[in-house]
């Protein structure tokens, strides 16, 4: 193997070029895996425009991503040479309360690949043995790089306590919002309202069997009257924060999950009176994640009609046309391969 590879690197705001970097070092514990597909995340949009604290230049990003495991550590008893892999790019000590407990996404000394540590936009990248999942061979590379961000959704739908009965609202329909659709559907719920102003991405959330809509306006009376049994903010933007906090019923459950304004102001007076229960949700625990990749497997969720293939090479031009808005487009996954 070549002590080079290429990798896309972030190089400060609106700045990424293909590199030469050094293939990373092997852990005796960690897999080396070839990387063949990377998704492109929203929140690299906003640490590729200098708004993301976590990201700091020079960086190789990437955290939704599948491949080929090249080599394995000595330690290493799971995998072998040219197995597919998806992988948890969370990684957490293993050894604190949270670790050990289930709730792996709080611990103290996570790091996330593409933040933290060099991530997927590149040749090729080391992750723990833990970290990492075989890929039944019916589920593509392509479909690989879905587990991530749809085990965020798995996560959403957890805390929310779903019920086929809900009635369930949405705010955002990229990727996560629409993801939270599908993982709510296999909970049972039917007639979920997903709200965006980008009636592309409403088009998709129709295809897929939820309401779209570009405002509470466009919503019927009766529904707006009885309120929603629980709220998503997919956004992270004060004012759908408060709208997730307003169109629930009393004693209605509000997940916040997106993180675009790190501050709002939220009407507490209106959640106190009608106990509303808000929660944040980060990432997904280890559990999430593995029943995304069941679900995924079972055919249970999709977005391929409605993804795009590029090469790695493309992808600072992919990032940009990301921010100036991608048309119907849910997905950017770039091809190492």
């Amino acid at each position: 193997m070549t002590e080079k590879m290429k990798a896309l690197v972030y190089e400060g705001p609106r700045s990424m070029e293909i590199r030469e970097v050094e293939v990373p070092a092997l852990g005796e514990e960690e897999v080396l895996i070839r990387v063949e597909k990377a998704g492109i995340c929203g929140s690299e949009l906003s640490g590729y425009l200098g708004h993301n604290s976590l990201r700091k230049p020079p960086l190789i990003m990437g955290h939704e991503f599948s491949g080929i495991v090249e080599a394995i550590g000595s330690r290493v008893t799971r995998f072998t040479h040219g197995d597919r892999v998806t992988v948890n790019p969370l990684i957490s000590c293993g050894r604190c309360h949270f670790c050990r407990s289930g709730a792996a996404q709080l611990c103290y000394e996570r790091k996330l690949l593409g933040a933290h540590k060099p991530g997927a936009f590149a040749e090729f990248v080391a992750v723990p043995e833990v970290s990492a999942y075989k890929l039944d061979d019916h589920i593509s590379l392509e479909e690989g790089t879905f587990v991530e961000p749809f085990a965020c959704a798995v996560h959403v739908c957890r805390l929310l306590q779903l019920s086929p009965t809900d009635r369930l609202i949405i705010f955002g329909a990229g990727p996560i919002g629409l993801f939270t659709l599908q993982a709510a559907q296999v909970y049972g719920l039917r007639d979920i309202v997903i709200v965006d102003l980008n009636t592309s991405r409403l088009e998709i959330a129709q295809e897929l069997g939820g309401i779209g809509v570009t405002g509470l306006d466009k919503l019927e009376d009766s529904l707006k009257r009885s309120g929603f049994d629980a709220a998503v903010d997919a956004v992270g933007m004060e004012v759908t924060r408060s709208r997730c906090v307003e169109v629930v019923r009393p004693g209605g459950r509000v997940v916040f999950t997106g993180l675009h304004e790190a501050d709002s102001k939220l009407p507490i007076n209106h959640a106190i009176r009608s106990e509303v229960q808000m929660t944040g949700s980060f990432a997904y625990a280890p559990h999430d994640f593995e029943v995304a990749l069941r679900l995924l497997g079972e055919g249970r969720v999709n977005l391929m009609p409605w993804t795009v293939d590029a090469p790695l090479e493309e992808g600072s031009a992919w990032f940009e046309k990301l921010i100036s808005g991608p048309g119907k487009v849910a997905k950017i996954i770039l091809s190492l391969r």
